[in-house]
């Protein structure tokens, strides 16, 4: 449960005074036993740390990755909606186009600046640390349509904000990703889009203020990420973490002791994690630890019961419950805190039997009047299983949402019903037809500044029934 500690083994003063010195005496000091508990639980704290790594890499680091976007503070907005060609990360948003970008805090802090955005039309910007926690909102729902200048600041940064600047947002750590979702009303809507991304700027604070700028930061011996089919079993993974602590200090208060209980296995940020050096029986017991992290991470996952609007969220929400967060990475990484965003999973039929279209067909009916109640709009995107990712079909079509309404059929009754299916539905219920894959599959809603009635629970998605 969130709030409740995750971690089964206790800090005790005479634990923390036996703690190794350095890296390399890890291997002497603790028993194959310990090792496995401590890596257990850095492979849990450590999997979003790694995974959003892995999505900051691709698309502002590795150039010649098909994934790359551009360098580090530059808006990268793309005036498109995300297709099956796009696989950085699962369970891509296909109706808003995106402005991505990866910001360095380390010389000084950034500045964001939004134009005015007409009222009726939905705009965020996520902004998420490299744990992953939604730390700050710029938006539609949070600072309004109005635009402004908003100043981003690591966690070495003090000082005062100089005059013209909206709001002050502080950062854990010294890397920032940035998500811009843009409202898209329709596919004629795209040139005003495009119009609004190409105001959207970010620039270091002296170039806001027209100083000096600091000393640049060091250059930085990237790493490479740790391959899918290898992150949950390859000792790399904890050389990456080790990488990447050094970006996320110094550590927040209530996770010192953990960060010195991590030493004990050799993960120290910044320091390269030698799993060579260390016995087999080390070796061994550290990746059964991560095994143990991913069983735990799949229970919980087994458990949601269709519900994400736990998993992200900021520290506070959270609660240092890093079960849940390492779930939500897996579940899907870079989603919304539940006040701006809702994301049920559609992942069974009404009779409990997983999605497959290969097997079956199948229908998600709103009835008249009850369609999702938003303040922005909702959707609901089709992706193929185990991949997680945005389905090639006939017609191009990934997702339904609330824009398409007006070329949607409604039921003699006013309902609405969409057809979930792998072939066609035919010619009179095709423009309601969810192209699903011949295999196994899970739908994603995505409800945009949800209304109170959701976020209570009073509205509650429908069940996809079989029909065939």
């Amino acid at each position: 449960m969130i709030g409740k500690p995750l971690f089964g083994s206790i800090f005790t003063a005479a634990t923390l005074a036996v703690l190794p010195s350095s890296p390399s005496m890890a291997a002497t000091t603790i028993s194959p036993a310990q090792a496995q508990e401590v890596a257990r639980d850095a492979y849990v704290y450590g999997v979003p740390m790694v995974s959003t790594y892995k999505t900051m890499y691709a698309f502002s680091i590795a150039k010649g990755n098909p994934q790359y976007k551009g360098p580090f503070n530059e808006v990268l907005s793309f005036a498109r909606v995300f297709t099956p060609d796009d696989s950085a990360f699962v369970t891509p948003n296909a109706d808003t186009p995106y402005s991505f970008a990866s910001l360095d805090l380390r010389s000084e802090p950034m500045v964001i600046t939004i134009p005015k955005i007409e009222k009726k039309r939905y705009f965020v910007f996520q902004l998420m640390d490299l744990y992953t926690f939604n730390f700050a909102y710029i938006g539609s729902r949070t600072t309004g349509n109005d635009g402004g200048n908003y100043m981003i600041a690591g966690p070495q940064w003090k000082g005062a904000a100089p005059k013209g600047i909206s709001k002050v947002f502080h950062s854990e750590t010294q890397f920032v990703n940035v998500v811009g979702r843009t409202q898209l009303f329709n596919p004629a809507d795209l040139d005003n889009v495009k119009k609004i991304q190409s105001e959207y700027k970010i620039q270091p604070l002296s170039a806001f203020e027209g100083t000096k700028a600091p000393p640049p930061a060091p250059d930085i011996s990237w790493i490479k990420p740790v391959s899918a089919d290898q992150e949950h079993s390859s000792l790399d993974f904890f050389n990456e973490f080790a990488f990447l602590l050094q970006f996320a200090e110094p550590p927040h208060p209530s996770e010192v002791a953990l960060r010195k209980r991590f030493a004990e296995i050799g993960i120290v940020p910044g320091k390269p994690f030698d799993a060579a050096g260390l016995s087999p029986e080390l070796q061994a017991a550290l990746k059964e630890g991560m095994a143990d992290g991913q069983k735990q991470i799949d229970v919980r996952r087994a458990s949601l019961g269709g519900k994400t609007d736990q998993l992200f969220g900021t520290r506070e929400f959270l609660k240092n419950d890093y079960v849940t967060r390492a779930t939500g990475t897996q579940v899907g990484i870079g989603a919304n805190s539940r006040d701006e965003a809702l994301y049920p999973i559609l992942d069974k039929d009404a009779e409990g039997q997983p999605l497959d279209g290969s097997k079956h067909s199948y229908t998600l009916h709103f009835a008249k009047g009850k369609l999702p109640p938003v303040s922005a709009f909702w959707s609901v995107t089709m992706y193929d299983l185990p991949q997680q990712l945005l389905v090639k079909n006939s017609i191009n079509r990934y997702l339904i949402n609330s824009p398409m309404l007006p070329d949607l059929k409604t039921d003699p009754d006013g309902g609405l019903t969409i057809y979930v299916q792998a072939d066609s539905p035919g010619e009179d219920k095709q423009a309601n037809w969810l192209p699903a894959p011949k295999g196994p599959f899970v739908m994603f809603m995505r409800y945009y500044w949800p209304k109170p009635a959701l976020l209570n629970g009073q509205w509650k998605t429908p069940a996809v029934q079989r029909t065939k």
